[in-house]
């Protein structure tokens, strides 16, 4: 399977939530942090952020979040993308 990256507004509207809500959500350990794709340019894995909103929808705690992100950001550096 092909990665995909979505660019902020694109992620806005596929997970609902507001620019602010995002960046929040990721200095809380709770949403992936974005990868860099230019000088000035920015996007998410669009594997990683089905992975937190499945969790999050099935319930999953704030701790249990965290761990899942911690998760997928670590496999970033092993060539874990897909």
């Amino acid at each position: 399977m092909a990665t995909k990256i979505q660019r902020l507004p694109e992620l806005k509207t596929a997970i609902g939530l507001s620019r602010s809500s995002v960046y929040g959500y990721i200095a809380q350990g709770l949403f992936p942090k974005p990868i860099h794709i230019g000088a000035r340019a920015v996007g998410w894995l669009s594997h990683e952020t089905d992975a937190v909103m499945a969790a999050r929808i099935a319930g999953a705690s704030n701790d249990d979040i965290r761990d899942l992100v911690v998760t997928l950001m670590s496999q970033r550096g092993q060539g874990g993308a897909k």
